[in-house]
């Protein structure tokens, strides 16, 4: 099958083509699967597909196949609000997001693909003293490891969302919140798409529709997978999913400190432009933040039970808009269209595990709790280069499967109160 390369259109191309009747090119290839591959990735999400990119881009690693039972994006990629972030709370987390959102500045460039990257600024508001101590501690940790972070009052609030209740009268007043300008948000379904075809234009197969029935192991090393298509061979898998992350690691006989949880949004219709920063309240459990299409977009915190669950509840939808309403109330009229639900893999500390096991060749990127969307980029480039090199590079030193048995854990639960 020929290969079908990113091909690009000028505004006039694009019109003429749409006028002409013809089908459209495939984005990415659809291939018969082979018995053997270099790496097979589970999990067609951004965490998925970004390693395999990278794998191809930076290392030359091209035999590569990226299976997942659904569809490109079908998951955790495709069901979460698509916020970014650098200001966490451990230096080890606030390098690592860092970098990822520095990668996602230059996405559309780097894979000639409009991902919509909107750096809107994001605000965490502090409603007590306590909150306004750990804005100061975060903002610190930030400062330090060069992150534009700082905590600003009411009057400044008001300032960046003019439709915020600052007022002292309300029930939950707003004393500070941490700023940082770099924070924003990004078209989700664009990222797994540009980084779906840009993989496929260099050699990558991506495969759709093919369950992972199984992993193959002999003599504490992984030999293949087990799939609804057949038997494949590989020395390298890595474990790229969220919800089934430890169903697939127990495949390998690995075990795995997780934990899942759904977590539910929802969308309004589509208003003018009025917020031009993310919203964050760790003490009413809710954000929110404003698409380009002019929609509303709100979350809130995990659910409280452990659960593979993903139908959305009348019971959140009242809690999250009362919240809301707290902070804006002059939205109240405007109408929600729908809610989804996803599902989160929680850590005892809320940081990812990444790198290798106690199986050789089966690696994992995993347990990324609700901050998997943010992180995809980083996380690619760094388990490409561990593949790849089998050295586990710096940036992701600390989240290592084996800090739970050692005692030596990265918390990040401080910049998690409501997970955006």
């Amino acid at each position: 099958m020929s290969r079908n390369k990113p091909v690009k259109y000028s505004a006039l191309g694009l019109f003429k083509r749409g006028l002409s009747g013809k089908e459209w090119p495939r984005v990415w290839r659809d291939v018969d699967l082979k018995k053997t591959y270099d790496v097979v990735i589970i999990g067609a999400g951004v965490h998925g597909l970004s390693t395999a990119y990278y794998l191809a881009k930076n290392h030359g690693v091209k035999n590569v196949a990226v299976v997942d039972r659904a569809y490109v994006g079908g998951g955790g990629s495709g069901r979460n609000t698509a916020i970014l972030r650098s200001n966490y709370l451990t230096p080890e987390g606030v390098r690592f997001y860092d970098r990822s959102v520095d990668l996602y500045r230059h996405l559309a460039a780097d894979l000639n693909f409009n991902v919509m990257f909107a750096p809107r600024g994001h605000l965490t508001l502090a409603h007590n003293d306590g909150a306004l101590r750990t804005m100061r501690w975060r903002a610190e940790v930030n400062k330090v490891q060069g992150i534009d972070s700082e905590v600003i009052g009411p009057e400044e609030i008001k300032k960046l969302v003019p439709y915020m209740d600052v007022s002292d009268d309300t029930r939950y007043p707003i004393l500070g919140a941490l700023y940082h300008p770099p924070g924003g948000i990004i078209r989700h379904d664009a990222v797994n798409w540009g980084y779906a075809r840009a993989a496929d234009a260099m050699g990558v197969e991506i495969h759709q529709k093919t369950e992972v029935l199984g992993i193959n192991t002999a003599g504490g090393k992984v030999t293949g997978v087990r799939t609804n298509r057949g038997d494949v061979s590989a020395p390298i898998v890595i474990n790229c999913t969220a919800g089934w992350a430890t169903l697939i690691a127990d495949m390998a006989g690995v075990k795995l400190p997780i934990i899942t949880h759904p977590l539910q949004a929802a969308v309004t219709e589509p208003v003018q432009m009025f917020l031009s920063s993310v919203v964050v309240s760790g003490s009413l459990h809710v954000y929110v933040s404003q698409t380009d299409r002019g929609e509303l977009v709100f979350g809130a915190s995990t659910d409280p039970y452990a659960a593979y669950s993903m139908r959305s509840s009348l019971e959140f939808t009242e809690e999250l808009a009362g919240h809301v309403l707290e902070l804006m109330p002059s939205i109240s009229k405007m109408r929600v269209l729908r809610q989804w639900s996803g599902l989160c893999d929680i850590t005892p500390d809320f940081s990812p595990i990444m790198g290798f096991t106690e199986v050789e060749g089966f690696l994992v990127d995993v347990g990324w709790g609700t901050y998997g969307f943010k992180a995809g980029p980083a996380s690619g480039e760094a388990m490409a280069q561990l593949a790849a090199t089998n050295k586990t590079p710096e940036i992701i030193s600390a989240f290592d499967l084996a800090r739970f048995e050692e005692g030596r854990l990265a918390s990040e639960r401080g910049a998690a109160a409501v997970g955006h």
